[in-house]
């Protein structure tokens, strides 16, 4: 993992998150770091365009799978 260094927050800005993270009960780092989170996190497009890339590498599945899913179920072994 990485530590992070903000620097030059605003004072409003510092005051409104350490009440934000006062509320919920957790750390100012916690509730940081879960602002962070979501503000990178993908959009529903970015998912879909690497789905999309990832089927067209992939490319197209054929067959059915019902024989090998029943035996597998019906293996007796714990793992393979």
């Amino acid at each position: 993992m990485v530590d992070i260094l903000i620097r030059n927050v605003k004072d409003e800005t510092a005051s409104r998150l350490k009440a934000k993270a006062k509320a919920k009960g957790v750390s100012v780092s916690d509730t940081a770091l879960e602002i962070i989170e979501a503000a990178v996190k993908p959009n529903k497009a970015e998912v879909w365009a690497e789905l999309d890339r990832l089927r067209a590498r992939i490319g197209k599945v054929s067959g059915d799978a019902t024989k090998d899913i029943r035996e597998d179920r019906d293996n007796d072994e714990p793992y393979r």
